[in-house]
């Protein structure tokens, strides 16, 4: 039946006169979104790109083995892999499961997002497969991970400038950093999208005590690198009136940062666990008084761009990649004590709050708004499909060609 199923909704391989170009996406654990960033863009691309008359085919993992088989979800092809338990070994494992079921599909083109197993690619290279990346941030440097992964995933990332036939960041300075490896010419800067938040469900708030304008949201995996222990500090060094709520899993048993950031917690910080459901998230962006983003490395950070577009003002990590997202609707803090004067203002200032909302509303609805995002990636991809198909050379678009090109406040 699955051997049926799959015959019979196989998509055109795009080299047969047909005009659908075909396009397999890799590097994601599947679809529908259930577990990251990458995850949610895909659930967002495919469809769309179905849509736009493409053959979509999404590799998803499994964590029993089995054969390959294929269902569909909203016209996207779905190719199921077991691979085991969802550990690391298990999960390069599936990489190379997937490359080779690309190989012997024949198809001409992949979207791999991230560049954990980008070594792999090798195989997609010699078999004259097309490929592009979207390279992430710049994971290996990542205080979290010890020195052997770092060295894996260090090697992952030159092994992607390398291998890949084309190159996507997210962030001008992602951008930047490639280019120190490879020629800007194979570099595209395209961001992260985001949608505007315009309801949310005040009664979700009454599940968490929580009343409108009456809290502040931090959104973050509780990890150094993010900032979390020095917000919560900076929070609780004086009453406020107001919580900080807090999303995200704690273990304080296991994790002693964990444990230390709840040590450092007055009464008005509340750990509410992680919320998954985009509606629940989306209710308590809307109605928080402002949102605290501590990221200190990477490119777009998409939790930072829904809070602009939940119309939040920000208080944010003072770096290039903050910066440049944001720009001018943020107040910004390098370490505890900065963040608690930023905070003394901003939460006595209603008016510096409405003005920080409405540029950030601006800048999401234009610069990260999601139909430019998915317009641009179709562009790049119908570029190199041509190309992978013998095509005439197709030029990328100006504005994504160049890491200057997207408008924003870059420092």
């Amino acid at each position: 039946m699955r051997d049926e199923q799959r015959s019979q909704h196989r998509p055109s391989d795009g080299r047969a006169g047909s005009g659908r170009r075909q396009l397999s996406v890799l590097g994601i654990r599947g679809i529908p979104a259930a577990h990251g960033g990458f995850e949610t863009f895909a659930a967002r691309l495919a469809p769309w790109l179905v849509s736009r008359g493409w053959d979509i085919t999404v590799y998803c993992q499994v964590d029993e083995i089995g054969e390959p088989h294929v269902t569909w979800w909203q016209g996207v092809r779905l190719v199921h892999i077991g691979v085991g338990p969802d550990t690391a070994v298990n999960s390069m494992r599936f990489d190379w499961a997937c490359i080779r079921h690309v190989i012997k599909e024949r198809a001409p083109l992949v979207l791999t997002l991230g560049y954990n197993t980008a070594l792999f690619g090798a195989r997609l290279r010699l078999a004259g497969v097309k490929q592009v990346i979207n390279m992430d941030g710049i994971e290996w440097s990542r205080a979290k991970w010890g020195r052997l992964a770092r060295a894996w995933l260090y090697l992952n990332d030159w092994g992607g400038c390398l291998l890949a036939d084309h190159l996507l960041a997210d962030h001008p300075h992602i951008a930047r950093h490639l280019s120190t490896r490879v020629s800007m010419s194979r570099i595209s800067m395209i961001p992260y999208g985001t949608d505007r938040i315009d309801d949310g469900d005040v009664g979700v708030l009454s599940a968490y005590g929580l009343q409108p304008g009456g809290y502040v949201t931090l959104i973050a995996r509780p990890e150094p690198e993010n900032s979390v222990l020095d917000i919560v500090q900076a929070f609780s060094a004086r009453r406020r009136g107001v919580k900080l709520v807090v999303l995200g899993n704690y273990h304080p048993d296991v994790i002693p940062f964990h444990a230390e950031v709840l040590a450092a917690a007055s009464d008005e910080v509340q750990f509410v666990g992680g919320i998954y459901e985009p509606e629940r998230v989306a209710a308590l962006r809307l109605h928080s008084l402002l949102y605290v983003h501590g990221h200190r490395v990477g490119g777009t950070n998409p939790s930072l761009l829904e809070a602009m577009g939940a119309g939040n003002a920000v208080l944010a990590h003072d770096n290039r990649f903050n910066r440049w997202v944001v720009g001018e609707g943020a107040a910004y803090f390098n370490g505890p004590e900065q963040a608690a004067e930023e905070l003394d203002d901003l939460l006595n200032n209603p008016a510096r709050r409405a003005q920080l909302a409405a540029h950030n509303r601006q800048r999401a609805a234009t610069t990260f708004a999601w139909p430019r995002v998915l317009e641009s990636y179709e562009q790049v991809l119908a570029a190199w499909h041509a190309r992978a198909i013998g095509q005439a050379h197709v030029s990328l678009p100006a504005w994504t060609g160049r890491p200057e090109g997207n408008q924003g406040a870059d420092s």
